[in-house]
């Protein structure tokens, strides 16, 4: 557990062909250009990554061609995300032979159970690995908001390294950075959350895991540096236009959730140039022509895109 995770930390969202196969030269496009704008690690199999759609033939294939690409670069982090504790290990034992730096779970869901029943799930993974885990705090997801109080107990046991969180919950992760600077930092706090980086940065976060930093990962890579000098200003400025930007998951003409937020970032790259399709995974439809054209201005206001 040498790596230290900190910076920006995009969840690398996953491209598909038209036929929906894994889009390899897309995703080495897509990586490359997050590594040129100077981003500090990257997390595969993340929501982004479409982790919940994949089968576990397809899980290994993304995580075999991002380690290649990556080639050392930079620490990656791998989603384990599954419903219980012995399908979640399956995953960990095969992102662990692919060579991560650490892996990201979730609390166990469909088969829900208490907080006792949670902290055993991260005690278990503990006993299964030597990788780095990060807390995956995605409640909308599996159902469980983990608590300040069950985080920091992990943290200075020594289970858990960190915390991914995309709870939405902004006064939860106030009081955890607190209670963490308290404790003596056990954990290493990222926030999951495009348009309030900048207040996560000043509760004391380590990092952010945007997964519009697919789109910019410069704008979040500078707002990262101004948080390092102290530029307050510049943080909170290049929060705005990151706000503005991050309005391209509404435009997307009817299509709600995964197909709106993860469509909206497929699209943009297309619009881009770095992915082939916005190809979404069955059995989400892929976002059409107008809500193409609407992103497109979006990216052109934002200067990403010539008019």
């Amino acid at each position: 557990m040498t790596v230290v995770f900190r910076g920006v930390v995009p969840p690398v969202v996953t491209p598909l062909t038209q036929d929906r196969h894994f889009d390899v030269a897309s995703h080495e496009r897509n990586i490359e250009r997050m590594i040129d704008a100077g981003v500090h690690g990257l997390f595969v199999l993340g929501s982004s990554g479409e982790v919940a759609f994949n089968t576990d033939a397809r899980r290994k294939e993304v995580l075999d061609a991002t380690m290649r690409i990556v080639d050392g670069r930079l620490p990656v982090l791998a989603g384990v995300i599954d419903t219980q504790t012995p399908r979640v290990i399956e995953h960990i034992k095969v992102a662990q032979d692919a060579g991560v730096d650490g892996i990201v779970a979730t609390a166990p869901f469909y088969a829900l159970g208490g907080p006792a029943q949670v902290e055993r799930h991260f005690r278990a993974l503990r006993e299964a690995t030597d990788l780095q885990i990060y807390a995956y705090d995605i409640p909308v997801c599996v159902h469980t908001k983990l608590s300040v109080d069950l985080l920091i107990t992990l943290g200075k046991d020594g289970v858990i390294q960190g915390v991914k969180d995309s709870s939405g919950d902004d006064v939860s992760f106030r009081f955890l950075c607190m209670r963490n600077e308290a404790e003596g930092q056990p954990l290493q706090l990222f926030t999951g959350h495009e348009v309030v980086v900048d207040g996560a940065y000043m509760s004391g976060a380590d990092g952010s895991v945007p997964g519009l930093a697919n789109v910019d990962p410069h704008g979040y890579v500078r707002q990262w540096d101004a948080y390092q000098a102290g530029d307050w200003e510049a943080v909170r400025l290049e929060q705005n236009r990151l706000a503005e930007l991050m309005t391209l998951v509404f435009a997307s003409h009817g299509a709600t959730g995964y197909g709106a937020g993860v469509g909206g970032f497929k699209t943009a790259l297309a619009e881009l140039g770095v992915y082939e399709t916005n190809q979404m995974p069955e059995p989400v439809e892929r976002l059409g022509d107008q809500a193409a054209a609407d992103i497109r201005a979006i990216l052109i206001r934002a200067g990403l895109l010539e008019a």
